[in-house]
């Protein structure tokens, strides 16, 4: 990845009706600010970036009201109807900053635990493939297949399962080319390796550590403060 440029886009457009609160999830508190003003913070603290872009929804009213005081935050980009279409419109606004062979980290609004070792060791394992890759998982839990009424149909095996997580780092230009046929497609994007996969690459998978969690339900909120907290100490 020498002498190629590296930037975070981070879309943050969704509503997350699980989460069933009166806001979007990355405006709820966690600890003494939001849980996007730390997914910001934690990213702005990791030396290769040059720079983050965050994705607005248009009727977004809570972000406005943030006061926000990151060094590498370049500022704000309108969201889209869905994920793919906030990155695209993400890819988009770099242009003016950023070169098609640079490097571009997507990472959820909603993961505020990312570890910066694990964001390094996604950098290195990847290199310069093309392919870009991702941060996941291996599957440790029994995997069921079930039918409409809940039924177990099958057990499948777990061996090569992974579950995704973020970032996810692809060239810019490999990753604009992908989301645009995708959506031609009418492909279902549900996140940026999903993308790269339909037009025929094959994104490296990358262990992480299981405390990046995604904020997804209320108890979401409670494990994240815990995992804060115990990062914070290993850091003393």
């Amino acid at each position: 990845m020498l002498n190629r440029g590296l930037w975070a886009l981070v879309p943050a457009a969704g509503r997350g009706r699980r989460m069933g609160a009166k806001c979007p999830k990355q405006y709820l508190k966690l600890r003494d600010r939001t849980v996007l003003q730390h997914t910001l913070e934690r990213l702005d603290g990791f030396a290769p970036l040059q720079g983050i872009l965050v994705g607005i929804a248009s009727d977004d009213s809570y972000w406005p009201t943030l006061s926000i005081r990151i060094p590498r935050l370049l500022g704000s980009f309108p969201g889209g109807a869905e994920r793919a279409h906030t990155v695209l419109n993400g890819l988009e606004a770099l242009a003016a900053r950023a070169r098609d062979h640079d490097w571009v980290l997507v990472h959820d609004a909603v993961r505020p635990c990312v570890r910066h070792a694990d964001m390094r060791r996604l950098m290195d394992a990847v290199g310069d493939d093309p392919d870009g890759g991702l941060l996941g998982l291996p599957l440790a839990d029994t995997v069921k297949r079930t039918d409409d009424d809940g039924r177990v149909m099958a057990t499948v095996s777990r061996h090569g399962l992974w579950r995704a997580l973020t970032p996810q780092i692809f060239p810019i230009g490999v990753l604009q080319a992908a989301l645009q046929r995708a959506i031609a497609d009418g492909i279902e994007v549900t996140d940026e390796a999903s993308a790269v996969e339909h037009a025929g690459g094959r994104p490296r998978m990358v262990a992480g550590h299981a405390d990046n969690i995604k904020i997804t339900v209320p108890g979401d909120l409670a494990l994240a403060e815990l995992y804060l907290q115990r990062q914070a100490a290993e850091a003393d």
